[in-house]
């Protein structure tokens, strides 16, 4: 089996349940391209929030020491679009992303949490607040078309 099928099968439980810690284990290892080059783990996907961590690391920064703001807009972009391929059980992909950086932030853990807006038959929009703490760092609206 494939990978890709692997995650399939994954997210198809996620459309279900929550996933345990076992199956995120799993999906983190398998979710690789840029999630694994930026370092985002997730922690939580089910079938309407998915929830993921990351260092922010020197790697991160733009010339000034702070977070890129492309760091924010991609991991919005993976943790939403995961999360909109748990609720519809079909692939899903960005179409639009609409990001807002409240704070900046050179270091330290972000966590990012995924919920829907609207969960249409053909297209979602999802809320991801990334925070450090209680801080609101920076907040995405992205919207996903379902490929059916």
């Amino acid at each position: 089996m494939s990978d890709t099928q692997k995650l399939n099968d994954l997210l198809h439980l996620a459309h279900t349940r929550v996933l345990n810690a076992e199956e995120l284990e799993s999906l983190n290892a398998l979710n690789g391209g840029l999630a694994e080059l930026l370092g985002l783990q997730f922690t939580h996907v089910g079938p309407r929030e998915a929830r993921a961590k990351l260092q922010v690391l020197p790697e991160h920064h733009q010339p000034w020491g702070v977070a890129n703001g492309g760091l924010y807009c991609s991991i919005a972009e993976t943790v939403a679009s995961i999360a909109s391929v748990a609720a519809a059980d079909a692939p899903a992909v960005g179409v639009n992303n609409s990001s807002d950086f409240i704070r900046s932030t050179g270091e330290g853990e972000l966590e990012a949490v995924a919920t829907p807006v609207q969960l249409g038959g053909r297209t979602h929009v999802w809320s991801v607040e990334m925070r450090q703490g209680r801080e609101l760092i920076a907040r995405t609206t992205l919207r996903t078309m379902i490929l059916r």
